[in-house]
């Protein structure tokens, strides 16, 4: 049996309860689904003219719309992965001061990741265009909207990771400082390691989050691909349409993220195996495990 990386798999009871549950749940989907399909079929929202720019290839503003699309797609992807990047280092860095704290300047740590968690996403990003170009900080509005971005996430990503190491066994740390290890060694070659794999499923969650938060980017004008769909709109006259293809988008990209995280538990997974000795059970690599009688020394 395989576990998956983002929830617990259910006993025989739970999958019971989940069918069932789950096939109430379709016949009520597909009632509602007819009755909004024949609300829509009223408004004339199925005719070709408002799908064909979209989908029909044939159509004269096929082309411009994909390109505008595209090229959304890009910048939302771009303003994501830097974002992740950076959230992802600080998000570290603070984690790992916060831990390595004394109780002295504990507090500062504490009160700054504590701020940055309770102001809205949406704040920082149009604070970071609004008073950065004020205090003479002039950059592409790409950087803005990364700056507001990281600054949220990179605190929720500290706390995740710090969650993380506090999860792990005592004796982890306990061992790794019998050997002689510094504590930055103990943190960065013993614990951060295995906290990074036990939360595993909560910064993908997170980095999901900073993919859709992305779309705040129209406060501040920038070119994402809720805002190129907004303007698409404007000229098209078909929201409906427009903002379920947008819709599309972002489930399949983050479904490739899901797919991600499942892939990245798999390997992980498989660089280690369990062995046991005298009847005491030791986790080594892959590479590393000989089978009784076959040798190896």
């Amino acid at each position: 049996m395989t576990t998956s990386v983002l929830y617990d798999a259910p006993g025989p009871r739970s999958k019971r309860r989940v069918l069932i549950s789950s096939l109430f749940a379709g016949v009520l989907f597909l009632a509602v689904l007819v009755l909004v399909g024949l609300r829509l079929e009223k408004q004339d929202q199925f005719a070709g003219d408002k799908w064909a720019p979209l989908f029909d290839p044939g159509h004269r503003r096929f082309q411009q719309v994909w390109t505008l699309l595209g090229d959304a797609l890009v910048n939302t992807l771009t303003a994501a992965a830097l974002a992740v990047v950076f959230s992802l280092i600080i998000g570290t860095l603070l984690a790992v001061a916060r831990i390595a704290a004394g109780k002295s300047y504990r507090w500062l740590l504490v009160g700054f990741i504590e701020l940055f968690r309770g102001i809205p996403v949406v704040i920082m990003i149009f604070f970071a265009a609004r008073v950065l170009p004020e205090l003479g900080v002039d950059l592409p509005t790409l950087w803005f909207l990364v700056i507001g971005l990281t600054a949220y996430n990179s605190v929720v990503i500290a706390e995740i990771v710090r969650a993380g190491v506090n999860s792990l066994p005592k004796g982890q740390r306990e061992a790794a400082e019998s050997l002689g290890m510094r504590r930055s060694q103990v943190l960065s070659l013993v614990l951060l390691p295995q906290a990074f794999r036990a939360m595993l499923p909560a910064l993908i969650s997170q980095l999901v989050v900073v993919l859709k938060d992305t779309s705040l980017g129209f406060i501040i004008s920038y070119d994402e691909t809720v805002r190129t769909a907004g303007i698409i709109i404007q000229n098209l006259k078909n929201p409906i349409q427009v903002y379920l293809l947008v819709a599309v988008i972002f489930i399949l990209v983050n479904y490739a993220l899901s797919r991600l995280a499942i892939y990245v538990e798999r390997r992980l997974s498989q660089g280690k195996k369990a062995v046991v000795v005298d009847g005491e059970t030791a986790t080594l690599p892959a590479n590393d495990v000989t089978t009784p009688g076959t040798g190896g020394g």
